[in-house]
């Protein structure tokens, strides 16, 4: 009776480097890349960021010719193996991370050739796990800034570290509800001025509305103090 060789593959994204056979067997380098919100780009095994991350996941076979090549991904949470949110079948994919906490990614991987189905013995084995954190948003305003062209808090807008927003509008009123200023870019802000003129010494207020990647409703209402003549000093 003819006995079918068996080869399974198995990664649990994260160690780079070809999961190797036996010669004349298929190989795969399983790789990623990972981009946050801000553009930076990584490709090690561990990433951890504000939300939006985009991930994008190849497996990179070799010595495949003439093998038909089964692929299966699973992406589950923290402590939910068992549970993946998320299944597909191919070679690379893409995803999104949008929600906060922990996520894995794994991919099963056979291949066969006619009726014979390769799968790797106990010691041709290899694990590779991808670990995604996604930060809890966090979004944060200040109540004053002083636009007076020294370079330093001369803009109004969101706090540093800020993390895991995915909309965000913000306007600025004066105390007679007229808008002087939106935006909608968390990098963005207010620089003080209306219409290309400085606005006067005062108090002024920010609505911002905005939503995080967990779900988390941000409404905040600020009194900001313009104060055009204050001069900081760095330390």
């Amino acid at each position: 009776m003819k006995i079918a060789k068996l080869v399974f593959l198995l990664l649990t994204l994260g160690i780079f480097g070809p999961v190797y056979a036996t010669p004349g067997m298929p190989s795969i380098a399983p790789s990623v890349v990972f981009t946050d919100a801000a553009g930076n780009e990584s490709t090690d095994s561990y990433f951890s960021g504000s939300a939006p991350i985009k991930a994008t996941f190849k497996l990179n076979p070799s010595d495949a010719d003439g093998w038909t090549a089964h692929y299966e991904w699973r992406f589950f949470k923290e402590g939910k193996e068992n549970e993946p949110y998320l299944v597909r079948y191919e070679e690379d994919t893409e995803y999104i991370f949008a929600e906060s906490g922990v996520n894995h990614v794994v991919c099963y991987t056979v291949f066969t050739l006619g009726t014979d189905t390769v799968r790797y013995e106990a010691d041709y084995w290899r694990e590779a796990r991808f670990t995604v954190t996604v930060y809890e948003s966090k979004l944060e305003f200040p109540n004053a800034f002083s636009p007076n062209g020294d370079g330093i808090n001369d803009i109004y807008r969101a706090k540093p570290g800020y993390q895991s927003i995915v909309e965000f509008k913000a306007i600025i009123i004066n105390r007679w509800g007229q808008k002087l200023y939106e935006w909608n870019d968390l990098a963005g802000g207010w620089d003080g001025t209306f219409k290309g003129k400085d606005m006067k010494t005062g108090t002024y207020y920010c609505v911002v509305k905005a939503r995080g990647a967990d779900g988390r409703v941000f409404n905040i209402k600020k009194d900001v103090n313009l104060m055009r003549d204050y001069i900081e000093t760095e330390h």
